[in-house]
């Protein structure tokens, strides 16, 4: 199973490694071109990305407020500028990534489940 989510980091299809997962920054392909595996079979398939990516970005954020307070001496303002900033574009970066993750974990869970349509390549 962890070569799903492997080659889903390295933004391919989970199921055969060959295809890309996007088309352009954070837009999944409907299909992968090399197996026709479907990236999203229903609507609000994403949904479980957008609240991994959402928890991530917290927990970043929290991390930064910390080492904000402790580690600098900068003003409130200054702080909560960059801290807002650093957040933001760490959010944006992560999203293709919570997606890639959550469309090999929603691949994991089929192949463990048995469904018939998925057909695992090495």
């Amino acid at each position: 199973m962890l070569v799903f989510f492997r080659r889903a980091l390295r933004k391919r299809c989970p199921q055969c490694g060959a295809g890309a997962l996007f088309r352009a920054f954070a837009r999944l392909h409907e299909t992968c071109g090399s197996c026709g595996l479907r990236y999203r079979r229903e609507s609000g398939a994403q949904t479980g990305a957008m609240y991994f990516c959402a928890a991530v970005t917290e927990i970043f954020a929290a991390a930064l407020a910390l080492g904000l307070y402790f580690l600098t001496d900068w003003s409130q303002s200054v702080a909560l500028c960059v801290g807002t900033a650093l957040v933001l574009g760490f959010s944006y970066l992560f999203l293709p990534v919570s997606m890639a993750w959550w469309t090999a974990v929603e691949y994991a869970t089929d192949a463990s489940n048995g469904e018939p349509w998925v057909k695992p390549r090495p």
